[in-house]
Parts: C-alpha cells; structure tokens; sequence
C-alpha cells in the first residue's frame, strides 16, 4: 500500500466534547500537548500521534466508557500515582494481564476511558 500521508496523521481520533477547556486539560495533565487551539477545536499530541478535540455543546455524555484511548509509556507506576494525584476515576485497576500489558484504565470527561500500559518483562 502507498503512503498517502505521514503516519501520525493517517487514522486520528476526533472526540465530540461538551465542554472543550475541562476535555483538553484533562488529556494535557496526563501528557498530551497543545498542538493547535482553534478555540472550539484542538489538536492535541502524544509523541507523533494526534488527536482531536471538537466542542459540541450537545454531545452525549455515557455513564460508562464507551472504549478507550490506550497510550504505551515506559513507566506505568508513575501515571498510576499520576492518576491518583489527579483524582482521576479507575475503571479497571492497575494490573498485570495475559496478554503481555501492564494496564490501567481511567474515565475521561467525554465517555472515552484512557488506557495506560506497559510492557512485562518476559522474565516476570
């Protein structure tokens, strides 16, 4: 398959929020920069990846996640604690799971859970 564009900007997330400054610094407290502030519209970075943040003042708002946002770091414990500090709702606790992840799962403001894992070590 050709590339048609770079990589970081093929498939991005654009999340439909309620209420644009609460969404887009929850996503910078855990990380993510400011790559462009068009007021009702963000883009926000992690390394090469982006993602979009629209305002829609009547965008639905789930109970429960309807999925989430994974982003791998090399330190899981630190945004473990991150988290905690942040008073961030847990949805699935930290945890080592058979699939090779160490992982935790957030709820973020707009019914999109964020996902923090890590690799385990194959000596473990």
């Amino acid at each position: 398959m050709d590339v048609y564009v770079n990589p970081g900007e093929q498939l991005v997330l654009e999340l439909y929020v309620r209420d644009i400054k609460k969404s887009t610094q929850f996503y910078m407290d855990f990380g993510f920069e400011m790559a462009r502030d068009d007021g009702d519209f963000v883009v926000l970075r992690w390394e090469e990846a982006q993602l979009f943040l629209e305002e829609v003042k009547d965008a639905p708002t789930p109970d429960h996640p309807v999925g989430n946002i994974r982003i791998m770091v090399p330190d899981i414990d630190r945004y473990w604690e991150m988290a905690g500090r942040l008073g961030a709702r847990v949805i699935r606790p930290i945890a080592d799971k058979y699939y090779g992840l160490r992982d935790f799962t957030i709820d973020g403001p707009d019914g999109i859970g964020l996902r923090f894992a890590t690799r385990i070590p194959a000596s473990r």
